[in-house]
């Protein structure tokens, strides 16, 4: 104790990030110690205050919030391991009421290398934010110092047992339990019991989201029973729920002001909010409002109340899109000007990824029930062949985004689909109902619908070659001259291909999406399958190219009555309307039809 007495110039202390580090509640170092701590506290206290970076000090914040819940967990995991080692540690063969330990065993008891055997050291992270608020230093200037203390606290060898008088021992000496033993066994229960709780947790999943599964399969067959407006709203409904996730993650209630003078907005955020659901609003107003209007142009223009809106549809979508824009102006704040035009662009993004693919494939349920239900199912069949394959025979790894990702099933979900389509998309082609466009919404599955089928559903025979119609009759038994087939099926394959080469990329660019927020899912608005943007970021890929695909190489345009109407409303004045009826009149009539 005499370096402590002799005088010196300077003040003598330890650094909190060392003495926490040791987590010594009581008890004097060592002479062979002191001197380190000495050095190290001077060597870790700076000569002059170091003024710390932005974004020094959050990350700082952020390590030390991860260090807190990593010790959290591993509290919970001890006290749950505590009760399946009592049983162990009251079979050690020790009677403490009779033991009988002398002054001088107890005094010689290093603190020190008790606590190394009963508390797990903290990590240099844990204390990091205090360190950084009173010095400025970092965990790495003081990291030497404290594994050097650390490296001799280890070095302490375990006190040998020694006879204890007592009535059972007769001076021999009483087996006690070694520390190392003891650790082992806790981190052995405690492992044991993590992995039984994993477990568990998994088999729950697992059940959810297969009972899920089903329910989602039923309804949706249900929802395609019912008829077009109910798959429209069910749409509607999944673009809403992928909007909220998506914007969800992007919010200035947990912005940081761009300069100290600014007053924190102290979780309130009402005008962001807003404005989401505004932009949500118009923008679907103006791409579903286009939708009715060219498929009920018979209804829509021939309804004088529904006239002036058919007419100025597009001014009055732009009119109430200028509002927001001038509402979001009026809303910047001095300090949240970066986060707010970055919200902004995040909204516009959403509408654009989100709502525009939900109004295609709005457009594909009213050209057909077919052009929605066998695209969507056919992305269904890829994953699930993409799981099959991947866990039967996948070994290779197929992109860094998703690790579960294997070639093996990506190839084989790829035959699989393609084979599948074709049997598919045949059977549910011969139902006038999934086949036709709407023409009006109140119709089911359980209705008379009658149309004329677009030609790609008309079965058409191909005529074999000489030598391999000779090969297939000799193979079957039976004449084989010519294949029956239908154009349907080739644009099938055409669509099964994009569902299994590129709509999963879909799914990578949402889980990239994830990776860069830090999330394992999106929401739960699904329970077992995570959030809607979890299950519907393929569909969306997937629905704008069947939109895109059947408009430029499948519809066929006819002359219908709502458009050759929506030609005399907005091409023709009055005088030219009545003229019109009256040429029409006196045509029907030289027809030999009575018009009254």
């Amino acid at each position: 104790m005499s370096r402590l007495n002799a005088s010196t110039p300077k003040t003598i202390f330890a650094s909190k990030t060392t003495f926490d580090a040791l987590a010594v509640d009581s008890g004097e170092e060592s002479e062979e110690e002191y001197p380190s701590d000495i050095e190290n506290a001077q060597e870790s206290v700076p000569q002059e205050p170091v003024k710390l970076t932005k974004s020094a000090i959050k990350k700082a914040q952020r390590l030390a919030r991860i260090e807190a819940k990593q010790r959290q967990k591993q509290l919970k995991a001890e006290a749950r391991s505590k009760e399946d080692v009592t049983t162990n540690t009251d079979s050690v063969p020790v009677d403490l009421k009779s033991s009988r330990l002398s002054v001088d065993d107890t005094s010689t008891m290093s603190p020190v290398r008790s606590i190394t055997q009963s508390e797990p050291l903290p990590s240099i992270e844990a204390v990091m934010p205090e360190t950084v608020k009173r010095n400025g230093s970092t965990p790495s200037e003081e990291l030497p110092a404290v594994q050097k203390e650390v490296t001799e606290v280890e070095k302490v060898p375990p006190k040998p047992s020694v006879p204890i008088p007592g009535p059972e021992s007769n001076g021999n000496p009483i087996p006690q339990a070694s520390p190392s033993a003891n650790g082992s066994t806790l981190k052995t229960t405690a492992k044991d019991a993590a992995i039984n709780t994993e477990q568990v947790k998994k088999r729950q999943n697992v059940l959810t989201r297969v009972i899920w599964t089903f329910i989602m399969i039923g309804g949706f067959i249900a929802l395609l029973l019912l008829g077009h407006t109910y798959m429209i709203l069910l749409v509607m409904l999944c673009q809403t729920l992928v909007y909220r996730e998506v914007t969800a993650l992007f919010s200035l209630k947990t912005a940081t002001p761009e300069s100290q003078d600014v007053e924190p907005l102290k979780g309130k955020d009402p005008w962001s909010k807003t404005l989401n659901w505004y932009f949500f609003a118009v923008t679907n107003y103006f791409l579903y409002g286009e939708s009715i209007i060219y498929y009920f142009k018979h209804v829509v223009f021939a309804d004088a109340n529904l006239l002036p809106f058919a007419t100025n549809h597009r001014m009055i979508s732009f009119t109430l899109y200028i509002i927001g824009f001038m509402g979001f102006v009026m809303s910047l704040k001095k300090g949240y000007l970066k986060q707010q035009f970055g919200l902004f662009c995040w909204v516009h993004m959403s509408l654009l990824l989100i709502v525009v693919s939900s109004h295609f494939i709005v457009n594909n349920i009213l050209e057909g029930l077919i052009w929605f239900w066998v695209p969507a199912s056919l992305v269904i069949c890829n994953d699930c062949f993409a799981y099959i394959w991947g866990v039967t025979v996948g070994r290779t790894p197929l992109i860094k985004l998703s690790p579960k990702k294997t070639v093996e099933g990506f190839v084989g979900a790829f035959i699989s689909t393609m084979i599948f389509s074709v049997f598919w998309g045949a059977y549910f082609m011969r139902f006038n109902y999934m086949i036709c466009p709407v023409h009006d919404l109140g119709v089911s599955a359980w209705s008379s619908t009658q149309c004329t089928p677009n030609p790609v559903f008309m079965w058409k025979t191909l005529n074999l070659w000489q030598p391999l119609s000779t090969f297939l009759t000799t193979l079957t038994g039976h004449t084989v001259k010519t294949i029956p087939y239908a154009p349907y099926q080739l644009h099938l394959l055409t669509l099964a291909g994009f569902a299994s080469l590129v709509a999963p990329f879909g799914g990578f660019f949402a889980s990239g999406f994830k990776r860069a927020f830090n999330i394992k899912d999106f929401g739960h608005s699904i329970p077992g399958h995570g959030g809607m943007t979890d299950r519907m970021d393929c569909q969306f890929l997937m629905g704008i190219f069947t939109y895109v695909y059947y408009s430029s190489l499948i519809r066929v345009h006819h002359v219908t009555v709502g458009g050759i109407l929506q030609t005399i409303v907005s091409g023709l004045t009055i005088d030219q309307q009545l003229e019109l009826i009256s040429d029409l009149t006196r045509y029907l009539e030289r027809q030999g039809i009575t018009v009254s």
